[in-house]
């Protein structure tokens, strides 16, 4: 294997701590040659599909990559804005409310964000933020429940990266939050300020992304690790048992996922007559093409067209200031023991390059739903 070309090492140079956030990813348009390679990507992973290679390529490039991406290129683009992708534009606010936040609690770190499938992809960034200095990195998957569909998928594509780096900085990784008080809050909050202003369902369903059954079985903590996050979440918000019900979507292929499915939920309460239902999923923490087309059109039609009267769909946390505060107490717990003080120098730069960038939120922003 060649190393990559690195410059020679630098005693003087300063050390530096940086962040990278990192998400699913996003085709980068909404056309179907975009979603074919974005796609391509996503199901070659074998954490994303555990069948063997020999079996499952030929069935991923024969069928799938020739008849998949042109119907999802259509799901894309009616949920797509003037500015791209929703969930690579969240990501991407972020990563820039993160340095803000915690520049203004005195931390002075890079921060940056990565996709696992697409663009920007933790290669490139983990190698901009090496080129910028960076000698201690914190991995910060976006995703608060750990599975090895997606958690363990960002960890292998840093240990890829950096199996090919000769100089390899200090790493650390963020397994799971599932059950942080201030992403709970952030959440309890978030569905608070939606009931305030429309009301109080009949049912609330917390759906979650879906994985295989047999990843389950296997000894994956992600059904676990929901259903604690829900239970959390309910006695949060003060729910009865009887008041919420917790899902899970995205269901893909024949094969028996976690159930119960939302869909097929959310239709039977239709038919017994619930009037309302709000749906909120605390799995995501940035709104995308599961929120805002799977829930929000899908669901929100089969609901209505089972006998529901009304269906809300209440947004991800995206760039909530209660979420961006959680996300920075994370942050700082799994940065413990790094230098990461702003000196004199340090923070007149600092304050010069939030300057330019429109300058750093001072307390609290409000979401920018």
């Amino acid at each position: 294997m060649r190393f990559q070309t690195e410059p020679p090492f630098n005693h003087g140079q300063p050390e530096r701590t940086a962040i990278l956030l990192c998400n699913l990813g996003t085709p980068d348009e909404a056309t179907a040659p975009a979603v074919r390679r974005y796609l391509g990507q996503f199901l070659s992973d074998h954490r994303v599909v555990e069948i063997p290679k020999p079996v499952w390529l030929p069935i991923l490039h024969g069928i799938i990559l020739r008849t998949r991406p042109r119907q999802s290129a259509a799901k894309y683009a009616s949920i797509w804005t003037q500015d791209g992708s929703p969930l690579a534009l969240w990501t991407a606010k972020q990563a820039t409310l993160l340095r803000g936040w915690l520049g203004e609690a005195g931390h002075q770190v890079a921060v940056r964000h990565a996709m696992r499938y697409g663009n920007p992809s933790i290669a490139s960034q983990l190698d901009a933020l090496k080129a910028d200095g960076a000698t201690r990195i914190l991995i910060l998957p976006l995703y608060p429940q750990y599975s090895g569909t997606t958690t363990a998928s960002v960890f292998d594509a840093v240990y890829a990266w950096a199996a090919r780096t000769r100089h390899v900085p200090e790493l650390r990784f963020v397994n799971r939050y599932h059950d942080h008080p201030g992403y709970i809050d952030a959440l309890a909050r978030s569905i608070e300020a939606h009931w305030k202003a429309n009301g109080q369902p009949d049912k609330l369903v917390m759906s979650f992304h879906g994985v295989p059954e047999r990843t389950r079985t296997l000894g994956d903590p992600y059904f676990c690790e929901s259903m604690k996050t829900g239970r959390l979440l309910a006695e949060r918000l003060g729910l009865r048992d009887e008041r919420y019900v917790l899902t899970f979507q995205s269901r893909f292929g024949k094969a028996k996922w976690l159930e119960p499915y939302t869909q097929p939920t959310v239709e039977a309460l239709g038919k017994a007559g619930t009037r309302r239902v709000d749906v909120v999923c605390p799995g995501f923490t940035s709104d995308c093409l599961e929120t805002l087309e799977e829930i929000n059109m899908e669901v929100r039609e089969a609901f209505l067209h089972a006998g529901g009267q009304e269906f809300h769909y209440i947004p991800c946390l995206n760039d909530s200031s209660h979420w961006i505060t959680a996300l920075s107490r994370i942050a700082q717990q799994h940065l413990a023991g790094w230098p990461t003080e702003l000196d004199g120098t340090a923070a007149q730069a600092d304050a010069r390059a939030r300057a330019l960038a429109g300058g750093a939120p001072k307390g609290p922003v409000p979401p920018g739903r």
